[in-house]
Formats: C-alpha cells, sequence, structure tokens
C-alpha cells in the first residue's frame, strides 16, 4: 500500500522536475518533490497546512519567478511543471501530423478526461462538458435557456463583469429582466444572502444566478442553501463556480444545482484557456448550445463541446492537473490556503491604518483577502507594491468594493507573505 502511494505521487510529478536541470539534478528534484507530497499526506489537513519545510519542497513543482512575487494567483494561477510539460508533449505531437492526431488520437482522449474530471468534481460524466472557461460556460446557459419577454433573473451587483454583461445583452435583446441584490460584504450570516434572493424573487423569476466565491473580495456565498431555497420555487439555479473549485473541498452534487461552471486554470492549476460545465441530465436536451449541432435539442451533454478546431494539447494536460491536485489533496490544499490568508490577513490587521475587507472564518472566505489603508487610493498602494517590492496584487474598484487584492496559492511560503506584510506596513506608516 504504501509503495503504490509512492508511486502515485512519481507519477503525478514524473516530469515537474526537469526545468533546466541536469537529468542526475532533475531526478532529484523530481523525487524531493514526491517524498513532500507523500509526507504531506500523512498528515491531518490541519496538520499540515502549517509545515512550512514540506510545503516549501512542494512548491519546487513551479516554475514561478524568483524575484516578482505573485499574490494574484487568483486572476489565473500557474501550472506545476509537470502540467506545462504534457502541454509541451501534446502539441509537439499534435504537429507531426495535426489533422490525425489531433482528431483521431487526443480527441479521443476526451471521454476519459471527462471520466476522470466526473469523479473529482462528483457528478455524472454525461452531466460534464469540456470547454474553454467559466465566461463560455455561463454564457452557454444564459443563451441557451428558453426566457420569455418579462421573465425575471435574480443577480448581485457584486457577479462577474462577464456574466452581468450577458444577461444585460439578453436583457436588452428579448426584455427579460434583472432583478439585482447589493451585497454589503463582508457577510457572516447565511441567512442574510438567502433572504436578499428572496426579497429580490417575484412571481415572474426563473433564475437565480449565484456566484459561488465572489472574485472581488473572496468571499464565499450560501450556494447549496441558496440552490434548495430556489428549487422550493421552482426556480432555475446557475452556479458560477469559477474560484470555488479546486480552492474549496466539495463536491457539484453538495451544491444541488441546475447549472455550474468553472475555470479549471484557476485553483485547479490546468492550462491556460480550460473550463468544464455541468449540466444537470434533464435539463440538457432543453438547453441550446451556443455553437449548433445537427441536433441541438439532443440529450447528450457533447452538444455543448462542438467548437470547431482548437488546441487538444490544453485539455488533454488537463489530467496531469487533475493528478496534481489529488496528489496534495482537496481538504489539505483548502486548509492551507486559508492559513496563507489567516497569516498575512491577521498580520497586517494589527496596523491602525489597515482596514480588511473580508471575513477571517473559513466558512466564508478562504485564500482570497483583501484590505485597504486609510487614506490612500487602492491603486496607489497596488502600485506601490509591485514598483517598490516587486509584488504583484490587483487593486479592486467594482460596485461598493474598494480594497486591494491579495490572493496566495499552494506554492507561496511564509517567508514571502512576510515580505507583503513588511511592505503594506512601511506603506501604511509612510
Amino acid at each position: 500500500m504504501l509503495t503504490s502511494r509512492r508511486s502515485f505521487f512519481q507519477k503525478a510529478i514524473r516530469a515537474t522536475g526537469t526545468l533546466s536541470l541536469t537529468p542526475l539534478a532533475a531526478q532529484a528534484a523530481a523525487e524531493d518533490i514526491s517524498d513532500a507530497l507523500y509526507s504531506l499526506n500523512q498528515l491531518s489537513p490541519l496538520a499540515a497546512a502549517n509545515d512550512e519545510e514540506l510545503w516549501a519542497r512542494m512548491a519546487q513543482a513551479y516554475t514561478v519567478s524568483p524575484t516578482l512575487l505573485n499574490l494574484n494567483n487568483g486572476g489565473v494561477s500557474p501550472q506545476p511543471k509537470v502540467v506545462q510539460d504534457a502541454v509541451d508533449r501534446y502539441y509537439h505531437l499534435s504537429n507531426e501530423a495535426p489533422s490525425y492526431y489531433m482528431w483521431r488520437i487526443l480527441d479521443a482522449g476526451r471521454e476519459p478526461l471527462r471520466r476522470k474530471l466526473a469523479d473529482l468534481a462528483g457528478s455524472d460524466a454525461e452531466e460534464l462538458a469540456i470547454n474553454r472557461n467559466t465566461t463560455e460556460a455561463l454564457g452557454t446557459f444564459t443563451w441557451g435557456i428558453d426566457l420569455k419577454r418579462g421573465d425575471e433573473i435574480v443577480m448581485t451587483k457584486q457577479d462577474y463583469p462577464n456574466m452581468i454583461h450577458a444577461w444585460k445583452q439578453r436583457e436588452l435583446r428579448e426584455g427579460v429582466k434583472i432583478n439585482w441584490i447589493n451585497l454589503s460584504l463582508p457577510i457572516e450570516n447565511d441567512d442574510i444572502v438567502i433572504k436578499a434572493y428572496i426579497d429580490a424573487t417575484t412571481s415572474k423569476t426563473k433564475i437565480w444566478h449565484i456566484t459561488h466565491l465572489i472574485t472581488w473580495t473572496g468571499q464565499i456565498l450560501p450556494a447549496a442553501k441558496l440552490c434548495t431555497e430556489a428549487r422550493k420555487r421552482g426556480i432555475t439555479t446557475l452556479v458560477d463556480a469559477a474560484h470555488s473549485f479546486a480552492h474549496l473541498d466539495y463536491k457539484i452534487s453538495d451544491l444541488n444545482c441546475d447549472y455550474f461552471g468553472t475555470s479549471l486554470h484557476k485553483w485547479l492549476c490546468a492550462p491556460f484557456g480550460t473550463g468544464m460545465m455541468y449540466v444537470r441530465k434533464p435539463l440538457i436536451e432543453k438547453t441550446w448550445p451556443i455553437f449548433p449541432t445537427e441536433k441541438p435539442q439532443s440529450p447528450d451533454i457533447r452538444k455543448f463541446e462542438a467548437l470547431g478546431t482548437r488546441s487538444f494539447a490544453p485539455e488533454q494536460a488537463i489530467g496531469q492537473a487533475i493528478d496534481f491536485h489529488l496528489a496534495i489533496g482537496a481538504k489539505r490544499k483548502q486548509e492551507r490556503l486559508h492559513y496563507l490568508k489567516r497569516y498575512w490577513c491577521d498580520a497586517v490587521s494589527q496596523h491602525p491604518r489597515v482596514k480588511l475587507h473580508i471575513s477571517l472564518k473559513p466558512e466564508y472566505s478562504c485564500a482570497l483577502g483583501t484590505f485597504s489603508i486609510d487614506g490612500l487610493d487602492v491603486s496607489d498602494v497596488a502600485n506601490k507594491l509591485h514598483s517598490d517590492y516587486s509584488i504583484h496584487v490587483v487593486p479592486i474598484k467594482w460596485e461598493n468594493v474598494n480594497a486591494v487584492r491579495v490572493t496566495p496559492h499552494v506554492y507561496t511560503s511564509t517567508k514571502d507573505l512576510d515580505r507583503l506584510i513588511e511592505a503594506v506596513r512601511k506603506i501604511a506608516a509612510s
């Protein structure tokens, strides 16, 4: 059993240590990463969260900049080297004879990948389609669900712009109506969110658009409870899980939603431009694909994958990203991310001019955190962190959110965050 578990970790990072090292050094690095992952798995998620030595060894699997401290992993996450190498391998294979290797070899790998994703997501493989990102998934739902003039959608001002724009365009073209909620964040009471959705609902409401984890601040919304409330009222639920999938430890089935979309290039660390969508089986035939097939009303989930020619290399390398994610462990990953957020938030909040804009409770936030400095524009703070300290964060100015967002990942160390803490304190003291 121990041997098989070690073999799994070695397989998950087989090419990880190559980088620009000699073959011998590369093999040694890969073995060290494998041993670190194995050792992490001998610890409980809570015990593993603060084991800096093991996480530092595991971080060798990434090729992140040694000079720029990347704390905007919420935008898009880097891939471990094993995933990068898989993309290169599949891409070069495709170029040997594109129409053969792409359409006859790599395309045939979609079904095993679908099953692998379904196992990770906790759903039926016949309810999952592989696409390019959350925008594409949610856009498919926005335009694919039959609605008539006067039908209503409930969503929040804090939802992601691409989803807001899609619903606004449908409102403009077809006369559906958006009922807006404006959340005052952070929120540490699920009932407040649920009441806001219910209060915005009328007899004409057909859809609740739910962002599981809000991109601007990292606020976790009670998606499962909202889906349950919606189902009681015969309302369809769309869950934007761009930031929650492979970040929080849950399964799609836990949410009881009708539709679900996510970007795999975020927290799963899959190749850029990879995503996944879920449609509850009875709704597949009722949902129109964006790119029509011969049978657009088919009950086959694959009708949503008719994208034409695209690169199969990133898609197939999703499998290596899943292996690496599983080697860490979903719960272990979540606990580490929350630990890192608490580490820097607890430290900077001790300064009287620094204000946090996120809950520190694990049920309401995880990796993402936001702060501001009294009297300073958040863009100026972000720019100063970059120019003076080589720290990459993102300023957020959206609706009622005005803060600097900080997003570490599993390769981030507390030593890295000490650099952030010192920089924030200096800026606040200046």
